[in-house]
């Protein structure tokens, strides 16, 4: 087996695949793909069935299993950031839904720093389309040829229909498709699902390929650090249970795509970040690069439930017997309800008068249960998941010790902005107020969470505190731009070393609207033209909606039946 390769890429998970795929297009080169856990097991219904979200999530197998320190504006407690540990990274893990974000997202990173000028919406919406094989075809905003393929919920339950009805009666657009001109309203939503299963990076991108020559494929590989001869990276060392210590060099560059966490701990595993911080965890500083770490970002979200007067929802499929059934059918047909993710409804609103483009988003699930399967409740019941989209609190992440097996030391500092609190109250008003429309009428029982005795600005930040979870979209502590605390470059190039490039959700220099899966295929597939060295696609004219009158209302109509819920 040789020891050297033109590129080497660190991580097989969202960008890392996408990566492997496009390099090992051109035969002339060899390419390298290391990852740390195991194979996406076709035998393993946890990966395959959509249904299953809630079990690797919850697997040590497929999970790198982090949690953050105890966040003190929540009530002390220790959040579990789950990540992906297996082929396909996290998007073989992950509620599979398929969100870019809003226009004005890219339009910011173009803005906000000259670098990252080719960063904005016109630029990326081709990779999108790259990326995409869309069912229901293409268009201005969608592919229908790429690797990645996209499935739109067909919204049976009359719960799903119910709520885009009681968004419309409260004031809000319904919009068609929220990855297209319009973002902002309430909808059906997009998911990465593919005749009843989950449709990965490994699966879209990683399988394709794996039979050409020019590409190696190793798992259950640690990488513990990268080879550094003075300013430039050589390659990597990495443990392998059969062989032991190895160190593999990249003839052109060393690629990280181990992901939001185990992008930036390699760094600083390897002497690159803040000096100090890396001499206090006994590592030797090799590269002063402060901002490694730093400018970490999250979602959060909060479960607003309300009790069902009809036993329609999921609450059905949770009997032993139910699952059985459920898991037959998609077995031998792919079908039913294990063939879904869910989420099949959503939205986007704004939280108040004067935000520019959608601050909360929404997913809607016919159950009341946690993102992760626990804690579900012991009646028929429905939900919405709801949280702020661009919160200004930003945390960091620093090593733990020089052991490469130990779990970097993850603060998000939640809630630590202002902002973050009046977002998440309107959160829950706004939510309150689209359950209490007539559509809800006939399924509507008693509020099951917040719940009825938490109604002014003290009780609902203390539920907060108490209730919220990560939406599990960490990113940006290893920021794009050429600010002092940028990591890479507007090539994704780690600045002062030649050869060493970051090309995942880490590298974002502010999160983007919505979930991370789709922006991160998207980075990868336009970092991959830039590693290539290849021009850029052609820049897309496709526009986007904005609320006109955005300065002065909160939503664009006035709703049929409005619910007085003013702080007391």
């Amino acid at each position: 087996m040789t020891n050297s390769f033109d590129y080497i890429i660190v991580g097989a998970g969202s960008a890392g695949c996408v990566l492997a795929n496009r390099l090992s297009e051109d035969a002339d080169v060899t390419v390298l793909l290391l990852e740390a856990g195991p194979k996406d097991h076709w035998w393993d219904w946890r990966i395959h069935m959509p249904s299953a979200l809630s079990y690797p999530m919850q697997s040590k197998t497929y999970n790198w299993d982090y949690w953050t320190e105890p966040q003190p504006n929540l009530a002390g407690r220790r959040m579990h950031w789950p990540r992906g540990k297996v082929l396909g990274g996290s998007s073989s893990i992950n509620g599979m839904a398929y969100v870019r974000g809003h226009a004005l997202d890219y339009e910011r990173w173009a803005a906000e720093d000259t670098a990252l000028a080719h960063w904005s919406y016109a630029n990326v919406l081709p990779y999108f389309r790259k990326s995409e094989a869309r069912a229901k075809g293409a268009d201005a905003y969608h592919g229908a040829d790429g690797p990645l393929r996209v499935s739109t919920g067909i919204a049976k339950n009359p719960l799903y229909q119910a709520w885009i009805e009681a968004g419309i009666q409260a004031g809000y657009d319904r919009t068609e498709d929220q990855n297209g001109y319009q973002q902002e309203g309430l909808g059906t939503m997009d998911m990465t699902v593919h005749r009843g299963r989950r449709w990965s990076t490994a699966q879209g991108y990683l399988r394709p390929a794996m039979n050409r020559p020019n590409l190696t494929v190793r798992t259950g590989v640690t990488t513990l650090e990268i080879i550094l001869d003075g300013t430039r990276a050589r390659g990597v060392v990495v443990s392998d249970p059969s062989d032991g210590i190895e160190s593999l060099f990249a003839e052109r560059e060393t690629i990280l795509s181990a992901g939001a966490i185990g992008s930036p701990q390699l760094l600083m595993l390897s002497g690159i970040g803040n000096p100090d911080e890396l001499k206090a965890a006994g590592v030797t500083p090799r590269h002063d690069l402060p901002g490694v770490g730093e400018n970490l970002q999250d979602h959060l979200e909060i479960y607003v439930q309300q009790e069902s007067r009809e036993p329609i929802t999921l609450y059905s499929a949770l009997a032993p017997v139910s699952k059985v059934k459920i898991g037959l059918e998609w077995y031998l047909r792919k079908t039913g309800l294990g063939a879904t993710n869910h989420f099949e409804t959503g939205g986007f609103i704004r939280s108040r008068a004067g935000v520019r483009h959608p601050d909360l988003q929404y997913h809607f699930l016919p159950m009341a249960v946690r993102y992760d399967g626990r804690n579900p409740s012991d009646r028929h019941g429905y939900q919405a998941h709801v949280g702020p989209m661009r919160s200004k609190s930003r945390g960091k992440m620093r090593l733990s010790s020089a052991d490469p097996a130990a779990h970097p030391i993850i603060d998000p500092r939640y809630m630590s902005h202002p902002e973050d609190w009046e977002e998440m109250r309107a959160a829950v008003r706004l939510t309150r107020e689209i359950f209490a429309q007539a559509a809800f009428d006939r399924f509507r029982g008693e509020e099951l969470a917040p719940g009825p005795d938490v109604r002014t600005d003290a009780e609902i930040d203390a539920w907060v505190a108490r209730n919220c979870e990560s939406a599990y979209h960490p990113s940006g502590a290893c920021k794009m731009g050429s600010d002092p605390m940028a990591v890479v470059d507007g090539e994704c190039r780690v600045h002062g070393i030649a050869g060493l490039r970051v090309v995942d959700s880490a590298i974002m220099p502010s999160i983007v609207s919505g979930n991370l899966n789709a922006p991160t295929i998207m980075l990868a597939e336009k970092a991959a033209d830039l590693i290539r060295d290849r021009a850029p696609l052609p820049a897309s004219n496709a526009p986007w909606h904005e609320d006109e009158a955005w300065e002065t209302r909160q939503r664009p109509g006035a709703p049929q039946a409005r619910v007085a819920d003013a702080a007391e």
